[in-house]
């Protein structure tokens, strides 16, 4: 799962002028499967058909699956490679959407921003203070983080197979809070979960960016330069004790979103356009297959858990209020107000779709707990996603039927 691209279908004949970084594929020569995966709801589809077949291994047959997950490639683990390699994929097009969004997007304007803003921000806290007073006095409180985060791939999955009649600007704004839920959450796994930086690593990382960064202003086109970059950037940021996937935001952050006179697409969109189909189909459902993975316990010792309980209750009741709340104050409070064509009750559902964690929760799942802990979490977030992308997906379907009937639209039978 990942960011979905910036423009979706190519619609004319392209021939990139030479040199170009990364030119984009003529429409004849687009790939199918690549294609296939651009659309938020198969990109959604395979990571879920991933996490689904992890959580049916390990149950079947447990230490095999551990000693998958454990054998090593190369320096690192299949599940550390998951983890910090795959996952800084996706952080990087998370990068891209953030800086499209803040530049050209709906963060371009305080006066459009603010309002998802603040439902992002709140949204925020309040599963983590749900959370916090669950686990409060425990060692397991350092959980906190673990329900603060949004699934944007899922989330959109979710709204694009139920919500095909809801206003275009309902996605606009679960998209905004999705990329804005990112930053914070990125921020908190920076800060909260690096115990001990290692200088000489972070300034070989730092030098690295600055490269990177200096050669999109140069306007240097040749792939085989950024490549060698990105990955000493991110082996130096990962030997330093900062999570490798900031790696990837940073970079993302990096790109430039607008393009010149003489490009047809920005650098950002033509990236995007190339890496999406990789990170929806391979990298994130690589890490769903590695990180989803739990022996499910006898029910009474599971919902004994207090960390299953933070972390549902965060996801399920804490996202839903955080959101609503956020949206409810700034409107309330200043000149603010939801856009002409979204109604409450449409927030509603988006607010409880935002309690969909998954990809980001499993990682500061990761993080923050190991054993037994460690699969509590897990199978919180799982439980916790499962159960407010259902509510959603009922609430919105229900509004979705409303607006087809305003627009004269005949619902179909069934």
């Amino acid at each position: 799962m990942s960011p979905q691209p910036l423009r979706r279908k190519v619609t004319r004949v392209r021939r990139a002028r030479p040199g170009k970084f990364l030119p984009r594929l003529e429409s004849g020569e687009s790939n199918f499967v690549g294609d296939l995966l651009r659309k938020e709801t198969v990109g959604g589809s395979v990571a879920l058909i991933a996490a689904v077949v992890a959580l049916i291994w390990a149950n079947i047959n447990l230490d095999s699956y551990v000693s998958l997950r454990e054998a090593h490639l190369g320096p690192f683990t299949l599940e550390t490679w998951a983890a910090d390699g795959a996952l800084s994929v996706f952080f990087f097009l998370a990068g891209l959407e953030l800086k499209r969004e803040l530049l050209v997007g709906s963060l371009k304007n305080i006066s459009d921003a603010i309002v998802p803003v603040a439902a992002a921000t709140c949204g925020v806290i309040v599963p983590a203070l749900i959370y916090a007073a669950i686990n409060l006095g425990s060692d397991t409180i350092k959980g906190w983080a673990i329900p603060a985060a949004t699934d944007i791939a899922f989330a959109l999955a979710i709204l694009a197979v139920v919500g095909s009649a809801l206003p275009s600007q309902l996605r606009a704004f679960l998209l905004t809070l999705a990329v804005v839920d990112d930053l914070i959450v990125i921020i908190i796994i920076a800060v909260v979960y690096t115990e001990t930086i290692h200088f000489e690593g972070l300034a070989i990382a730092i030098a690295g960016f600055a490269a990177f960064g200096l050669l999109q202003r140069l306007r240097v086109t040749s792939i085989w330069l950024y490549l060698p970059i990105a990955v000493i950037s991110w082996a130096a940021l990962h030997e330093s004790g900062v999570h490798a996937t900031i790696a990837g935001v940073i970079m993302g952050l990096l790109v430039r979103v607008i393009p010149d006179k003489d490009e047809t697409d920005s650098p950002a969109e033509r990236l995007e356009h190339r890496i999406v189909p990789i990170s929806s189909g391979i990298c994130v459902p690589f890490f769903a297959f590695m990180s989803a993975g739990v022996a499910l316990k006898a029910g009474a010792d599971l919902f004994a858990s207090p960390v299953l309980w933070g972390v549902v209750a965060g996801l399920v009741i804490g996202k839903p209020i955080g959101v609503l709340g956020g949206s409810w104050l700034i409107t309330r409070f200043t000149r603010a107000d939801l856009n002409e064509d979204v109604s409450w009750r449409d927030l509603i559902g988006v607010a409880v779709l935002a309690g969909v964690g998954f990809t980001v929760s499993l990682l500061v799942s990761n993080l923050s707990f190991t054993g037994q802990t460690l699969g509590e979490a897990k199978a919180a977030v799982l439980i916790g996603s499962l159960a407010s992308g259902l509510v959603a997906a009922v609430i919105l379907g229900r509004r979705n039927r409303f607006h087809r009937t305003t627009e004269g639209t005949t619902i179909p039978a069934g």
